[in-house]
């Protein structure tokens, strides 16, 4: 389907969307925000566990919003009643989904990480996937791998705007790359000085109960997990490199919060010039996010809370120095499940479309 010029309005004939994986976490938040977005009109909801039941059974808030039932996931349907397919399965299934659906000319939004490496042998260790399989990966899962754009606007709006398949980015690397990415384009820290502390809601762990996720397991209490191993540091490190041209290894541990949703991150890096200050950092981030709508940079001393962007596709930061250590402190806050995942996805949508990146997504916390 042809896109519009740049920073168009929306046709008069919406673009018709599917969502696979519309009973999850991810899927609701698409849903809910491409059921009221001015350019989009969602045709089909796909499902395994969940086909044949009415979306408003499950889920009653959206039931004057939305009056379909869920389908199977049936390539030939899909593609066959929608121009865009936002994929929102766990990992290992997008990988056979998006290539038939490319050749039929859909472009493909997927949440999961079967698309985020260029290097599918990285992705194959760290997240154990077709370990056992000597086919793995298909020449089909290849080749579509080849296409794919990293989903992170604010590091590859061009890119995204011209593509057919999308990755969108996971939530910690989302908070973690907005957080670092001026430093590193400027050339402002040590290299092999970046450490990120990352802290989660638990709907990060999707819809499917897990003991770790559990209420009586996390209430009152914060842990970390995947110390030393977690499998969004490679995703992490390959953006980084992107940046500086140069292999990147980062130290990233993250720890389960006792509330629902958001993301905090602290960067800790050593500056290369002990004579840069505060104001001088908020400068610079300022003007790297000049043309980031979904970026909002906070004056010196202000530091984000996760409520402040609950429910939209919002990326705050606060920036400082201690010049004591010579490290600059960088606080990232988004909502995983806006700009961690489903609002980011809409986001490049409209970078696919060729709409203004704000279109059909909140900008306004609810507070408190």
């Amino acid at each position: 389907m042809a896109t519009t010029a740049p920073h168009s309005l929306p046709p008069t004939n919406p673009v018709r969307v599917a969502i696979v994986g519309a009973s999850g976490y991810g899927g609701v938040q698409l849903v809910r925000l491409l059921s009221e977005h001015p350019g989009a009109q969602i045709t089909y909801l796909a499902g395994q566990d969940s086909a044949g039941k009415r979306y408003g059974d499950l889920y009653p808030h959206l039931a004057q919003a939305v009056d379909l039932t869920i389908q199977p996931v049936d390539v030939e349907a899909i593609a066959a009643s929608s121009d865009v397919v936002f994929l929102s399965l766990p990992n290992g299934l997008a990988a056979d989904l998006a290539p038939p659906l490319l050749a039929k000319g859909c472009k493909v939004l997927d949440l999961s990480a079967d698309y985020r490496f260029r290097n599918l042998a990285t992705y194959q260790s760290w997240y154990r996937l077709g370990q056992t399989d000597p086919n793995w990966p298909s020449p089909a899962y290849r080749q579509a791998n080849e296409q794919a754009v990293y989903g992170l606007p604010e590091l590859y709006r061009e890119a995204i705007a011209q593509a057919q398949l999308v990755a969108c980015p996971g939530c910690y690397p989302t908070a973690s790359l907005l957080a670092v990415a001026p430093l590193l384009r400027q050339g402002l820290v040590e290299l092999d000085s970046l450490i990120f502390d990352a802290k989660s809601g638990v709907s990060g762990a999707g819809r499917t109960p897990k003991l770790g996720s559990l209420f009586a397991e996390v209430d009152g209490s914060l842990g970390a997990y995947g110390v030393a191993q977690h499998r969004h540091t490679p995703e992490i490190e390959q953006a980084c490199s992107d940046l500086t041209h140069t292999p990147i290894t980062v130290q990233f541990t993250p720890h389960l919060v006792p509330m629902v949703r958001g993301i905090h991150v602290t960067l800790y890096a050593n500056l290369r010039d002990p004579g840069l200050v505060g104001e001088d950092l908020i400068t610079i981030y300022n003007a790297f996010y000049r043309q980031s709508p979904w970026v909002k940079v906070l004056p010196r001393g202000v530091y984000p809370q996760t409520k402040w962007v609950a429910g939209t596709n919002t990326c705050m930061i606060g920036v400082e120095v201690d010049t004591r250590t010579n490290r600059v402190i960088v606080l990232s806050v988004i909502d995983n499940l806006m700009k961690g995942q489903a609002g980011q996805a809409v986001q490049c949508l409209n970078l696919m479309m060729g709409w203004p990146e704000t279109l059909g997504l909140p900008q306004l916390a609810f507070y408190p």
